[in-house]
């Protein structure tokens, strides 16, 4: 992502609970994965863990061939077949709620401890939940149309936090985010500056990876484009419903 985000200037009204919530549940969710090192019930030992954690992302990540009506993916290698039984669409949310290791965790959750809070402010919090997970959604088969043969799993809640970065650029694109630059050069940016470079960004290399598959760096980069754009539409749809049904933006809750 463009910079690492420590604090908007925004004044939110209210405690941002669907956004504590959500971070709650994703924390939640890798430290009880067998990622974590604090799992220590599942078997110890290199090749038990990994079948551990091979087994956990073929029954709850997203897999594009299996989101597209193919069938279920069993794995390979010296693990033995997991042996459940997969409903696709269910795995297009729990991805939103997996990731492949901390710092995958702890990068995702600071854009939406710093952004989630003011999208969740103007546009309500039943809005912002759908919109989270709407974003997400679409993210994750748009992703699964790009690369519609893969069985590589997709996990992470990049494509749902770029839908909270699209509603902020419509929704508070005026506020000012100190950012770290460089990792240790804090300043502030204007909101519609760093999320526009995010969004350039990973377009940017949306197009590379699709023009050279070659230089694939496994990063979701259509996930996040797609999820930006489903989040900036939705933004603008609710924006346009609460302005016709002259819902003043002090009542939404």
């Amino acid at each position: 992502m463009a910079g690492i985000p420590l604090s908007d200037d925004y004044p939110v009204r209210r405690v941002p609970t669907v956004t504590y919530a959500l971070i709650a549940v994703n924390v939640a969710a890798y430290l009880l994965s067998p990622l974590s090192l604090l799992a220590v019930w599942y078997d110890a030992g290199d090749l038990p863990r990994q079948c551990a954690v091979e087994h956990y992302f073929l029954r709850w990540a997203a897999i594009p061939v299996e989101l597209l009506g193919g069938a279920q993916v069993e794995g390979a290698g010296p693990c033995p077949a997991p042996g459940h039984t997969k409903v696709a669409w269910v795995s297009a949310l729990t991805s939103m709620f997996m990731h492949g290791g901390a710092l995958h965790l702890i990068g995702n959750m600071v854009y939406l401890f710093v952004f989630g809070p003011v999208v969740e402010d103007r546009l309500g919090r039943l809005r912002y939940l759908g919109l989270y997970l709407g974003s997400g959604l679409v993210a994750t088969y748009a992703f699964a149309l790009s690369q519609a043969s893969a069985e590589v799993p997709l996990v992470g809640a990049s494509g749902a936090i770029s839908g909270v970065l699209g509603a902020y650029l419509l929704v508070q694109h005026r506020s000012r985010v100190v950012t770290l630059v460089l990792v240790i050069v804090p300043v502030r940016l204007p909101g519609w500056a760093l999320v526009g470079t995010y969004f350039i960004l990973q377009y940017f290399l949306y197009v590379s990876m699709s023009a050279y598959p070659g230089s694939d760096t496994g990063v979701a980069y259509a996930a996040h484009v797609y999820g930006f754009i489903a989040g900036a539409m939705g933004a603008l749809l609710m924006h346009r419903i609460r302005w016709r049904s002259g819902i003043r933006r002090s009542d939404v809750y």
